[in-house]
């Protein structure tokens, strides 16, 4: 999967990932390959992902994740990386 972590400032995050997971408005989340086209809205709280050489934690500040054909992209009000 292809992952993009974008603030209004800049492009935080692009690469391949394969697996991640969101603090959903509704509670947490997990993306793998092939999920189903979707599009929900994020709170503040702690975002994760594996990339090929390590996990990755950030924390962000809300915002929205779309996931379509493997691609998943993240809008977020801001993100800060622990």
């Amino acid at each position: 999967m292809y992952l993009e972590l974008v603030t209004p400032d800049n492009k935080v995050y692009e690469g391949k990932v394969s697996v991640a997971t969101f603090p959903g408005t509704d509670g947490s989340f997990q993306i793998l390959n092939n999920h189903a086209s979707m599009i929900s809205s994020l709170s503040k709280g702690t975002l994760s992902f594996q990339d090929e050489d390590q996990l990755h934690e950030m924390t962000i500040d809300g915002g929205v994740v779309e996931v379509l054909n493997n691609t998943i992209i993240v809008l977020a009000e801001s993100i800060l990386e622990d």
